[in-house]
């Protein structure tokens, strides 16, 4: 069964002009959150980035600070099953995203703290669960600062000559 260009171009030209403009933490939060939401027990089919929406990414002293909305899109393919030509079944489950990512300032920057939250456009839309979202966002761009910070091994050591 082939599909007139009319139907999978637009697609495929959403999805490459989305991918070119991310940074690449950008693509990491969007390669995690996949990961996140396939992993929940309730999904048996695989998604895709449908759109990428509200994109900020902020660098302060403590770190970089990626918040996004991934739009996703049900495809034809099992979650379990062999993941050949998978294909967006239109008029399915397009699920949205909310992602809130605080880096390190490190050469490979390492998650510092991170909050996600899926489910369906009007669900993330509903006033209590945005406000919910917002503190937790705010919490996650916090991390890394002041009092919180990281104890790695050997930052405070003492030592005692031996008892004579």
């Amino acid at each position: 069964m082939r599909l007139p260009v009319s139907l999978w171009l637009p697609l495929a030209l959403a999805v490459a002009a989305v991918a070119a403009g991310q940074s690449p933490l950008q693509r990491r939060v969007v390669r995690d959150v996949l990961e996140y939401f396939h992993g929940r027990s309730n999904v048996h089919f695989l998604f895709r980035e449908r759109e990428l929406d509200g994109v900020i990414e902020r660098e302060d002293p403590s770190g970089t600070f990626v918040q996004l909305r991934l739009g996703l899109a049900q495809t034809s393919c099992r979650k379990r099953g062999p993941q050949r030509q998978c294909r967006v079944v239109e008029n399915r489950r397009k699920p949205t995203c909310l992602a809130c990512y605080k880096f390190d300032t490190s050469d490979i920057p390492k998650v510092l703290d991170k909050y996600h939250n899926c489910g369906p456009a009007h669900h993330l839309a509903a006033k209590e669960i945005r406000q919910r979202d917002e503190a937790e966002c705010r919490a996650v761009e916090e991390a890394g600062k002041g009092g919180d910070a990281l104890y790695l091994p050997g930052m405070f050591a003492f030592s005692r000559g031996l008892p004579t």
